[in-house]
């Protein structure tokens, strides 16, 4: 690949990684600065990088760690001493499934 391409993969993974972060962190300024802070400093640590082994790596785990933070990071405040308001995304809500010692018979006749 061209050093345009990766120039192109780059800045799109960099944008995907602040929306998502804006998304994660909605309404929380504190959250929100940290991890701007932190994506911002990453890449500009890396910004000079040529090689084109290291730069797929690179994508490969902010890509990752996008996909860490869309899938399994909750929002939680403190409300009293021992108590946290927890504010999971829709995207996050499952069906809960009770358990069963003995599974479903998955054909039926």
């Amino acid at each position: 690949r061209t050093a345009a391409v990766y120039k192109i993969l780059v800045l799109r993974v960099f944008r995907d990684l602040h929306k998502t972060r804006r998304h994660v962190f909605k309404d929380d300024d504190r959250a929100l600065t940290a991890a701007r802070l932190k994506i911002n400093d990453e890449f500009q640590k890396n910004k000079n990088e040529t090689s084109e082994e290291n730069i797929k790596e690179m994508l490969k785990m902010a890509r990752a760690v996008e996909t860490i933070l869309r899938e399994n990071v909750i929002q939680g405040e403190h409300v009293e001493q021992n108590k946290i308001l927890l504010r999971p995304r829709e995207s996050l809500l499952l069906d809960n499934v009770p358990y069963s010692d003995t599974p479903r018979n998955k054909t039926r006749p």
